[in-house]
């Protein structure tokens, strides 16, 4: 069996758990407020990758844990990702009208409720993150925390997603473009990667490795975006193809070419999967995660 039918192997029950779990954290549905619960589930419910929840447990599996023990935590990661994309629609951000192969929330819902929905998404992360307490020691559950809250805030997501913006029809730097890359997108991979470590009780060395990995598999993952906005079809995406070049992204084709871009994803990539050596098969599904990153269609 080769490894994409492993890695299909290994989603496909711990996806159904990562989607029975966000129905049933957002299911309730009060009289009021209207529409704004409708938003959030649209938003977090229609389908996709999963990866971050995914990482969060295949971490958590390496170290000897379950899905069940980390599923309140890899949800907020989910929540938290779904958030960033209602906002990273909007007309003010990337003005995009497609998102998963469906209307963007701005598009269905209209401009003020996807923020209110984005922004409520954001807050229900943080009331599930919490409710890891439970099954987690406490002071875990804080590092997590403090760890997420980074990865989302100046210090990560919103950073880079500034730099982002501001670097729209300039001319970059490589150490520019990494910024924005290591930010806007791997700060919270890296952040689900090293949660499922952390609520494990990971020592420093585990932790070194995993960090190690995430970092490499946060870039490999964006390089990959990058190339598929350039070289894949609005279909094949279910979002807008070559929105990056129509907004003047500052992109690794943008500034190496596709080739050199390509043989970026390839490098970083197997930086991901060198810092996997200390690991036995238990980490074979982040091996394999590290793959698909760059071979995916989508």
């Amino acid at each position: 069996m080769d490894w994409q039918a492993r890695l299909q192997e290994y989603l496909a029950p711990r996806t159904a758990q990562v989607n029975a779990a966000l129905e049933r954290y957002l299911s309730e549905s009060p009289p009021l407020p209207r529409v704004l619960p409708d938003a959030m589930r649209y938003a977090a419910l229609t389908p996709g990758k999963r990866l971050r929840p995914i990482l969060c447990i295949a971490a958590a599996e390496t170290l000897g844990g379950t899905a069940e023990q980390v599923m309140p935590t890899a949800c907020a990661l989910e929540l938290i990702h779904a958030f960033s994309l209602v906002h990273d629609d909007l007309p003010a951000m990337d003005n995009d009208r497609l998102r998963r192969g469906q209307p963007t929330v701005w598009v269905k819902y209209g401009e003020a409720m996807a923020i209110l929905a984005g922004d409520a998404l954001f807050a229900k992360a943080f009331e599930l993150l919490a409710e890891q307490a439970r099954l987690s020691p406490p002071e875990r559950v804080v590092q997590v925390i403090e760890l997420v809250a980074q990865a989302s805030g100046v210090q990560g997501m919103c950073g880079g997603q500034v730099e982002d913006i501001l670097c729209e029809g300039q001319t970059v730097s490589a150490e520019q473009l990494r910024f924005i890359h290591t930010h806007k997108t791997g700060a919270l991979i890296r952040a689900s990667v090293l949660a499922g470590a952390l609520l494990m009780g990971a020592d420093k060395p585990t932790r070194d490795a995993l960090d190690a990995y995430s970092r490499a598999l946060g870039l490999a993952f964006q390089i990959a975006d990058d190339l598929l906005d350039e070289t894949e079809s609005t279909e094949q995406m279910g979002k807008p193809a070559g929105s990056d070049r129509a907004h003047g992204k500052a992109t690794y084709p943008a500034l190496f070419g596709i080739e050199a871009a390509r043989a970026h994803a390839q490098h970083a990539m197997q930086e991901a999967i060198d810092a996997l050596q200390p690991f036995d098969t238990r980490a074979d599904p982040l091996r394999w995660l590290a793959t698909f990153a760059v071979e995916r269609r989508w």
